[in-house]
């Protein structure tokens, strides 16, 4: 399997996980807002690679690398706000943030070596 197949389908799975992950959080307003910005931002990173590969210039495919980066890192505060708030256990969010942080250093790698070529 390539890498870009393997990164597009962890990616799916880390949307996922965030996606049950969230309708596990409790019926709070805050818990609310948080869980949809952090659905919004974790999914956008599996969609942008998608969308990369239509692009119509390098240029291009190289900026749909760099939004899911941006992304993935936004991922990251958003998770980081719910553990620290105690809106969900160390336990459920650690192991999500940890596989985020995986995804962006493999997004990161990308975005740099696109900027090479």
């Amino acid at each position: 399997m390539d890498t870009s197949t393997n990164l597009k389908q962890r990616c799916y799975r880390f949307g996922l996980l965030i996606i049950q992950l969230c309708d596990t959080l409790p019926q709070k307003r805050s818990a609310w807002i948080i869980s949809d910005q952090c659905i919004r931002s974790a999914t956008s990173i599996g969609a942008n690679l998608i969308e990369a590969r239509a692009s119509s210039s390098r240029l291009e495919f190289k900026k749909f690398f760099e939004v899911a980066l941006k992304s993935a890192n936004e991922t990251v505060y958003w998770l980081s706000l719910l553990k620290d708030s105690g809106l969900a256990s160390n336990e459920k969010i650690s192991p999500l943030i940890q596989e985020c942080e995986e995804l962006a250093k493999m997004l990161g790698k990308s975005v740099l070596t696109l900027k090479k070529k």
